[in-house]
């Protein structure tokens, strides 16, 4: 919940600006911005690679629902991605597993590209049981899925202790959280379906350990909160991909 349309303008033209000058090969680079604004920084676009999302989507497909942003509603409107379980939906809006799923599946029936997110708070890393909750948060939401709709998903890991805390997770740390999952995801799907899945880090990602974190085996990108907010750190992070 960032920025007046005006600032959400210029860092969305500078962001434009900067990845034509600057980025080559073939990252896909998504913008998730603020109901109000998609309508706006779309026409913006217009034919850039630069593509947008919406930050979360209601389980609902219409109704009295006041406050509410339906799935089909992001369709009719052209948006292709949606953030779905965010951790801070997780904790400030008490969305859980069962709520997940029929948000993935709202976003799926309407050709969104869900961006699903889970991932573990300090006190269950310190205990070590981070493995088993993310594994039961990916079962909650996703497994009801088949192989061909899974693979439309896209995941994302946010180690919630790394985010604004002054912790700091580690590469190999993300990587070994990832390879769970990717090993979770084959356990069900099989092995060649986990590896289309893109599963991305969100804990904290900065242009000086951006490089570091995708060069990980089983780390494809990265869901960039506060540095994504500067034109020219968010570019930085994406040429490190």
């Amino acid at each position: 919940m960032n920025k007046t349309l005006e600032e959400a303008k210029t860092l969305t033209s500078e962001v434009m600006a900067m990845t034509a000058d600057e980025v080559k090969g073939n990252a896909i680079v998504v913008l998730c911005v603020p109901f109000p604004y998609l309508v706006t920084l779309k026409s913006q676009l217009g034919n850039s690679p630069v593509k947008l999302g919406a930050q979360n989507c209601s389980e609902h497909d219409s109704g009295a629902y006041t406050g509410e942003v339906s799935a089909a509603m992001l369709k009719s409107i052209g948006i292709p991605y949606v953030i779905l379980g965010h951790s801070e939906r997780r904790q400030y809006f008490g969305e859980d597993g069962k709520l997940l799923a029929k948000k993935v599946d709202k976003a799926l029936a309407n050709n969104l590209t869900p961006i699903f997110c889970c991932g573990e708070p300090l006190d269950i890393r310190e205990k070590g049981t981070h493995e088993t909750l993310v594994r039961q948060q990916v079962e909650e939401a996703l497994f009801h899925l088949s192989a061909e709709a899974v693979k439309k998903v896209v995941i994302a890991y946010e180690p919630v202790w790394a985010i604004g805390t002054g912790k700091t997770a580690t590469s190999q740390q993300a990587q070994d959280m990832h390879a769970v999952i990717r090993k979770q995801l084959a356990a069900k799907y099989g092995e060649a379906t986990a590896q289309v899945i893109p599963i991305l880090y969100g804990g904290s990602v900065k242009s000086d350990n951006a490089k570091e974190l995708f060069s990980c085996p089983d780390v494809d990108g990265g869901l960039v909160g506060g540095a994504s907010l500067k034109s020219r750190d968010f570019v930085d992070i994406i040429k490190g991909a």
